[in-house]
């Protein structure tokens, strides 16, 4: 089935004539007429009646055209409805995170605020999800990455530094090195009971530290609360506590060093006729990102 075949007869009929049809589809009368004689030859019956004055459909045009026109509006409704979709952000976006970025939630509701019409579904997992083959739209990772087919989109690097909150400080005093720290309460994102490494870089200088925390947890929101508690001095990512600095709940010690720098990257399946709602969220995130914290590439 040729689908033009079904569009130019539509046409024909509702046009009225072989030369409006044409002037309305934007080729040649003759092409017009080829595809009529085309679709009556596949169909095996004559669509319409031609005389030098005017056309009429046949009995078999008539029902051929009711079935035939609901296909070309459906068609046409189709095509609004992708216009509709690429003309602004809304549908489902799926976004896949690691466990470490459970802090997208506020650059989420941002962006669901600017958004009325778009619904998201955050998943935030560390197994290698399958975009493809899960049916996300975009995915957020930190790192390097493995050799993949997915198009990448670099949106700045992050580091942990050392945050407090001003009452430990008060309390416990304020480290002046990087070895001070073994005297401190420390508070870690990971999992385990085991003594942990803080490797500190300022510049070209780089020491290891060797801690034992007071707490060791795998999610950031709780690594947070627990250092605006008071309960000791935090390592975490830098955009994930930059709204506690920013209103006095935790400041910044040794405020020249921090971890090594982490690329992120957002992960799409392909680049071609990107969807809005994707171009959106990332560029949220990435302006997000460098503006609590991260530095741009």
């Amino acid at each position: 089935m040729d689908l033009n075949e079904l569009l130019v007869f539509t046409r024909v009929v509702q046009a009225g004539s072989f030369t409006a049809a044409a002037r309305l589809l934007d080729m040649p009368k003759s092409s017009v007429s080829r595809k009529l004689s085309d679709l009556e030859d596949r169909v095996g019956a004559r669509l319409l009646h031609r005389t030098t004055r005017k056309l009429g459909l046949t009995d078999a045009g008539r029902v051929y055209y009711e079935h035939s026109a609901r296909i070309v509006a459906s068609v046409e409704e189709a095509d609004q409805a992708i216009g509709r979709l690429q003309a602004s952000p809304r549908g489902l976006l799926r976004v896949t995170a690691p466990l470490a970025f459970t802090m997208l939630g506020p650059i989420v509701a941002e962006f669901l605020r600017r958004n009325a019409e778009v619904a998201v579904e955050l998943v935030c997992t560390d197994r290698r999800v399958d975009l493809v083959e899960e049916g996300y739209d975009v995915a957020i990772r930190a790192g390097a990455l493995a050799d993949s087919s997915l198009v990448v989109r670099n949106l700045g690097s992050i580091s942990r530094i050392l945050v407090a909150a001003p009452g430990y400080c008060k309390r416990k005093g304020t480290p002046r090195s990087p070895a001070d720290l073994r005297k401190h309460d420390c508070l870690t994102f990971g999992a385990g009971t085991a003594p942990s490494v803080w490797t500190l870089h300022d510049g070209a200088r780089r020491e290891e530290v060797r801690v034992a925390p007071r707490l060791v947890v795998n999610d950031v929101g709780l690594l947070a609360a627990a250092a605006r508690a008071g309960l000791g001095i935090a390592a975490m990512p830098s955009f994930a506590c930059a709204e506690d600095q920013r209103q006095g709940h935790l400041r910044r010690v040794l405020p020249s060093w921090h971890s090594e720098v982490t690329p992120v990257s957002a992960l799409y399946p392909t680049s071609r006729h990107l969807a809005p709602k994707v171009v959106a969220f990332v560029e949220l995130v990435r302006k997000r990102l460098t503006l609590d914290g991260a530095t741009p590439t």
